[in-house]
């Protein structure tokens, strides 16, 4: 009968079965292996000779400091050749921008001036220059944004600046930063160098999304 100690419950001779293996089988002892000697053979001492290192006389060092220096021994050298002449991409675009008339730096910097100049700029280049200036439509659609951004942080400081002298001292500091930040960009932007301002990047996608080029529209 089986209990619960077996090993398999299924087969009640189990038990009896696997000692009467275990008894009659001759691998269950333990082998030894033959003992070999494993000390370390150490490799055969060789004096050290010059020969070892190489030695370079005066000619030698001369011709390798010297470059390309004859004779060449096989080795192959290069061809001179000058490098192409690539564009200075902090450089400013002198292409003429169509519609327009001005080079491509002076336009992407307009949007940007300070007051009301750079506002009218940027919108009128996104009224009248076509998809294909996206670099010109760009800086028209941000500098735009900026100048509406500046407005209504200036309205609303200037709103409360009547109830909270605080208000008032912090429109005015903060419409001569705004003056500053303006002129920096209009100078990097005439110089050709990348004006990215990235907390107004909604706003200035939606305007050159939404202001079509009204001469080019179909």
């Amino acid at each position: 009968m089986a209990s619960k100690y077996d090993t398999n419950p299924l087969d009640p001779d189990f038990p009896e079965k696997a000692r009467a293996a275990a008894g009659s089988s001759d691998s269950s002892e333990t082998r030894s292996l033959p003992y070999a000697d494993s000390r370390t053979q150490p490799f055969p001492y060789v004096a050290p000779t010059e020969e070892q290192t190489r030695r370079f006389n005066d000619a030698d060092v001369h011709a390798y400091s010297t470059q390309y220096a004859s004779p060449y021994n096989g080795q192959y050298v290069p061809v001179s050749y000058q490098t192409a002449h690539l564009a200075d991409m902090g450089s400013s675009s002198k292409r003429k921008v169509a519609k327009l008339g001005v080079s491509e730096n002076v336009a992407t910097a307009l949007p940007y001036l300070p007051t009301y100049f750079g506002l009218v700029a940027g919108l009128l280049m996104l009224f009248f220059l076509p998809r294909s200036e996206t670099k010109v439509r760009f800086h028209a659609a941000q500098g735009l944004a900026a100048h509406a951004a500046i407005l209504i942080v200036s309205t609303i400081l200037g709103a409360v600046g009547h109830l909270t002298q605080v208000a008032s001292v912090g429109n005015g500091i903060f419409n001569v930063a705004a003056f500053i930040m303006l002129c920096i960009w209009t100078i990097k932007a005439w110089r050709g160098k990348p004006v990215h301002i990235e907390a107004i990047d909604d706003l200035t996608n939606w305007f050159e999304e939404k202001i079509h080029p009204k001469a080019f529209k179909k």
